[in-house]
């Protein structure tokens, strides 16, 4: 069986096509895989770090801006989705693949339609409620679409190609136990706290963790503290987290680090993760069961990162603070309480386990075996 995965941009799109191809190896493991992504982008990392074989083409967003500069950076991504399109088709001719799978990101488009152009079988997930502009290009003419919610299905033209199969997560984050994660990272028995904003990073809120830092600092560090600044955030936020007064050579409860390569054990061995709300997140935080503080990104299409924080607020699963809402003293605070109210978090845990779809990838494997039959 020869697939290929399509995927970019960020980690909430690079993933979930990891966790499937994993399966697929396990149940065929001669099979070929291969992944297409754009230059310089997160995939370039995580790709070659799951053992799987990349090949990046040029690529660009496009921009919503009626200004020169959005027309100048539209025609630039037109005309690179062309050159993509061919390069595919070049790619496909020699890989022959049984079928072609996107997680989403602009640069899985290319790849997807020229496949779908050269008859071979696609499939497309998309992990928002919201179908997002690669998604709705390439859905009419995919040969299945794979959606997170139940109220995505009513977006799409062909609601019988539509199957609602959850967000798939990589076993690790369902079955790596937690004594083995905290001895793997060398933690004492403090708890942890883990904080991550997406691959890129977010700026607010890296300023908002320097300084939370500074006031763990001054309560003598009680939980220990591992953080990702993203690759933007990796570039100053050292020198802020220094203004701030903590060293962080001698504060040994404090690890940051540009971006968690180990995310399944990291948080396997957390009490409480701090972290956007993307769908992707939220499904690897229902997974591993881990409550959570949830700091919607106001930035995306739709405000769909709220509504997924809300899902799981509504039912006391995670803690939901607004980006207007949240300072370093709030977030310090609601850290504590959660960590001083053990039977809380016993019922996080319980909720998330039940709301999660945990045979999200091997639904998804089921349709690629049956697709690639074609």
């Amino acid at each position: 069986m020869n697939l290929i995965f399509t995927c970019g941009g960020t980690a909430g799109h690079i993933n979930p096509a990891i966790a499937v191809a994993n399966m697929m190896k396990e149940r065929y493991p001669d099979a070929n895989i291969l992944f297409i992504g754009a230059t310089g982008r997160m995939e370039e990392k995580l790709v070659p770090q799951a053992g799987y074989e990349l090949k990046c083409l040029p690529g660009s967003g496009l921009s919503r801006g009626k200004n020169l500069a959005a027309i100048k950076k539209n025609l630039y991504a037109v005309k690179c989705v062309l050159s993509a399109v061919g390069a595919c088709k070049k790619i496909y001719k020699e890989f022959k693949p049984d079928a072609v799978i996107g997680t989403g990101g602009y640069a899985s488009f290319p790849a997807l339609y020229a496949a779908q152009s050269m008859g071979i079988p696609t499939c497309v997930h998309e992990s928002n409620a919201l179908p997002g502009v690669t998604t709705k290009l390439a859905a009419n003419k995919a040969t299945r679409v794979l959606v997170a919610f139940e109220e995505s299905v009513k977006h799409y033209k062909n609601p019988e190609k539509v199957e609602v199969v959850g967000m798939p997560v990589r076993r690790e984050f369902i079955y790596t136990k937690r004594e083995n994660a905290r001895k793997e990272l060398g933690l004492d028995s403090r708890p942890l706290v883990v904080s991550a904003f997406g691959s890129l990073g977010a700026k607010v809120m890296n300023e908002t963790m320097a300084g939370l830092f500074a006031l763990e600092q001054e309560a003598g560090f009680p939980y220990q503290h591992i953080h990702a600044t993203g690759s933007f955030g990796w570039e100053w936020m050292p020198g802020l987290v220094k203004e701030k007064g903590v060293d962080l050579e001698a504060a040994k409860s404090i690890d940051m680090r540009e971006y968690i390569y180990n995310m399944p054990t990291v948080m396997a061995a957390a009490d409480v993760i701090i972290s956007r709300a993307g769908a992707s997140t939220c499904n690897e935080i229902g997974a591993a069961g881990i409550p959570s503080i949830l700091i919607p990104s106001p930035n995306v299409t739709a405000n769909h990162q709220e509504k997924n924080a809300r899902v799981l607020s509504d039912r006391d699963a995670a803690v939901l603070v607004l980006e207007t809402d949240c300072t370093p003293e709030k977030i310090f605070a609601e850290i504590n309480g959660l960590l001083a109210d053990d039977a809380r978090r016993v019922n996080m845990k319980k909720t998330l386990h039940e709301m999660v779809r945990l045979d999200s990838t091997e639904r998804i494997c089921d349709i690629v075996e049956e697709i690639s039959k074609r």
